[in-house]
């Protein structure tokens, strides 16, 4: 009697284990998305066939942007979490893996693209996560979304979806066409880049710029320049004839403007929208806006001596 009562009372255990999960797994729904660069991507994509939340807010700096405990109860609801990986999110991570330890789906879009490696010596190797100053890899980022919404979001409407990232596939080829041609205006000599932070190195692979040097060190805005750093990134540029210096505009330039100074020549300082949309009207409200923004800053600032 007693062997099986313990049977009987493991097999009600293992019973109300797999009903939670099946609960668990039935109150899931809708795609959580980290940054505001991919939120407008995925709602792109999924148009009013799927609820998406996006946690970071405009004119945030992902490195380091703080979410509230209800937004963290968040990540273990959702059907599917898109964020970008690479260590770019690096407060949310943590929240991500448990999610994903939990049974939600994630996607890490920046490891879906081919990332390519910092070229700054002292990122040591690791990826670069801002993958999406290249059209063509938001390209295939959107692509990649577009299937894990289908394959992860029960219930959803699958010609919807398709026809959400046709269209913003349409838009995409469009940009790239367009980004093509306005670059071709600058002259190859003077295709030579200088920012705040490490941030397009996708962008000067694409479309066959070279990446000077950055104010910030080691990709991340997390970090801060020495005296030392400051002063051999002068010389680059006066070395390299570099006439703008391009600093992130969600961030002070102010030591933009101080390596212009050092720099002993005349380098305009010109924001670009790097990191983070804006709000609607704000100059950056969706990626195709900040994308033709920041082409013709860069135009602007390098076409001419």
């Amino acid at each position: 009697m007693r062997l099986a009562a313990r049977l009987c009372a493991l097999i009600v255990a293992a019973l109300f284990a797999l009903t939670a999960c099946s609960n668990s797994a039935a109150h899931r729904g809708g795609v959580l998305v980290t940054t505001n660069i991919l939120g407008d991507l995925t709602r792109a994509v999924a148009g009013d066939a799927v609820e998406v939340t996006v946690l970071m807010q405009a004119n945030a700096d992902p490195h380091f942007f703080a979410i509230s405990a209800q937004q963290a109860a968040r990540f273990e609801r959702a059907s599917l979490i898109v964020y970008n990986g690479l260590g770019l999110e690096e407060s949310v991570l943590r929240n991500v893996e448990a999610a994903e330890k939990s049974g939600v789906a994630g996607l890490s879009v920046g490891a879906a693209i081919d990332p390519i490696g910092y070229a700054a010596q002292e990122a040591n190797g690791r990826p670069d996560p801002h993958f999406w100053t290249d059209p063509r890899r938001v390209r295939r980022a959107v692509e990649v979304i577009r299937d894990r919404i289908v394959d992860h979001v029960p219930g959803v409407d699958v010609a919807a979806v398709r026809a959400g990232a046709d269209r913003y596939l349409t838009e995409l080829d469009r940009l790239d066409r367009w980004m093509t041609e306005r670059f071709a205006t600058i002259p190859v000599e003077r295709r030579k880049l200088v920012t705040n932070h490490h941030v397009f190195g996708y962008l000067a692979q694409r479309f066959g710029f070279e990446v000077v040097g950055a104010v910030i060190p080691g990709g991340t805005t997390l970090a801060s320049p020495s005296p030392s750093d400051l002063s051999a990134l002068a010389g680059t540029i006066r070395a390299a004839g570099v006439g703008a210096i391009f600093a992130d505009a969600s961030q002070p330039d102010r030591l933009a403007r101080v390596l212009a100074d050092q720099a002993g020549v005349r380098v305009q300082v010109i924001s670009l929208y790097s990191e983070s949309l804006t709000e609607p009207g704000g100059g950056a409200g969706t990626y195709l806006e900040m994308m033709r923004a920041n082409t013709e800053s860069i135009v602007r600032g390098l076409a001419t001596p």
